[in-house]
């Protein structure tokens, strides 16, 4: 006689349970995060352009008429 196979089915521990709920509230924060991220680095891209052009335009002599 056989016996019967054995099922096991992993019962998640409390900290894995809330590490998964953690990770799926969280994930929207992080997009929200990386997305600020990306704004503020093409403000400060914007900024570095326009003190350039201002300083163009600053050091630029006037052209006589």
């Amino acid at each position: 006689m056989q016996a019967a196979p054995v099922r096991a089915i992993a019962i998640p521990s409390f900290t894995d349970a809330f590490r998964g709920i953690e990770s799926l509230l969280m994930s929207g924060a992080r997009r929200n995060a990386w997305t600020a991220v990306l704004e503020d680095r093409r403000r400060a891209k914007d900024r570095v352009e326009t003190e350039h052009v201002l300083e163009a335009a600053a050091t630029r002599t006037p052209q006589a008429t």
